[in-house]
């Protein structure tokens, strides 16, 4: 049966109602179950139901999801083979929208949203690699976020490692790279297993894409980009739009989680999303502290300033205090 006539069919127990997105292997549908509810219904490729590694891939994102239980991560809730021998995933069905999608219409988002986030999709990775599990395909397509609740889900173990897998079990050729070029640390260019750090500088990329709505790289095409991340550096955060200033406590933060070499950065996860949330908060009270500074002499000005992403303003008194801010 073609993948586009299952709206509408029941499968394995799933009566599937959209499709609601597709990739290189899969499709992703809507689907209710008399149990489970609403769920997202991931179904492999027809095409793809007799490759042995496209079938072991598959199920074993199903497995890492059962294996990895957190808050802010999508639930597996069922997977397994159909009467009509189709390979099906059921995961729990995330509200909001893509965290993609969020960041374009809404960024350049704030330290502190920014840490909000981070520190849920952080707490989530921690969780994964606590019991070995390297996600390998962090990036802002694979979060979801509901701007209501301020709520976080990670998705899509489909690429990830067992770090204590041993080399014949690995599904990746060595000398082949997987994840997405954009978010991906410099080490996986190689090909080699990599381990919890490489997902940390992926992370460090997504917070500096939230703060500047732009990448620490600039190639424009695959093959400069895979050249400037293995022989130059990230362009620093303070430098990625003349419009945008940040504290240094949050500049610093980001640009060490995204070292070239994987021991310059934090020693886990959680230790960067922890400074990354010290650094903001930092950056919370400053700004608290130089408005209410300035409120007294509020009625000596007219109108509104521009302001950036940290509510910095781009001209007048506010202007003259950021430098505080670099320097603190």
């Amino acid at each position: 049966m073609a993948i586009e006539t299952l709206v509408g069919t029941t499968l394995a127990g799933y009566t599937v109602r959209g499709k609601v997105g597709e990739g290189g292997t899969s499709t992703v549908f809507r689907a209710d179950h008399a149990t489970h509810g609403t769920v997202a219904l991931k179904v492999l490729r027809e095409k793809l139901q007799h490759d042995k590694t496209a079938v072991a891939r598959f199920l074993r994102e199903a497995q890492f999801g059962a294996r990895v239980e957190h808050p802010n991560i999508v639930r597996t809730l069922d997977y397994g083979q159909s009467d009509s021998e189709r390979y099906y995933l059921a995961i729990e069905w995330a509200g909001g929208e893509i965290l993609d999608k969020y960041a374009e219409k809404s960024g350049p988002l704030s330290s502190k949203e920014v840490s909000e986030i981070l520190s849920q999709i952080c707490s989530a990775v921690q969780a994964a690699h606590d019991v070995g599990i390297v996600h390998r395909d962090l990036k802002p397509e694979n979060v979801m976020y509901d701007p209501a609740t301020h709520h976080v889900k990670l998705l899509d173990f489909g690429i990830a490692a067992d770090t204590d897998a041993a080399p014949d079990q690995r599904l990746t050729r060595a000398g082949f790279f997987v994840g997405t070029l954009m978010y991906v640390a410099p080490e996986a260019l190689s090909g080699e297993l990599v381990g919890p750090a490489a997902d940390q500088y992926s992370l460090a990329t997504i917070a500096y894409f939230l703060l500047t709505g732009t990448l620490p790289y600039t190639g424009k095409s695959p093959r400069e980009l895979f050249s400037q991340l293995l022989t130059q550096p990230p362009v620093t955060l303070n430098k990625a739009k003349p419009n945008l200033a940040f504290p240094v406590a949050v500049e610093n933060v980001v640009m060490k989680a995204l070292s070239k070499q994987p021991s310059d950065r934090y020693p886990a996860v959680k230790d960067f999303s922890e400074a990354f949330a010290a650094a903001a908060q930092t950056t919370a009270m400053a700004s608290a502290s130089i408005a209410q500074s300035v409120s007294g002499s509020s009625s000596q000005s007219a109108g509104a300033m521009p302001s950036g992403s940290d509510g910095e303003d781009k001209g007048g008194l506010f202007g003259k205090m950021k430098g505080l801010f670099r320097r603190g």
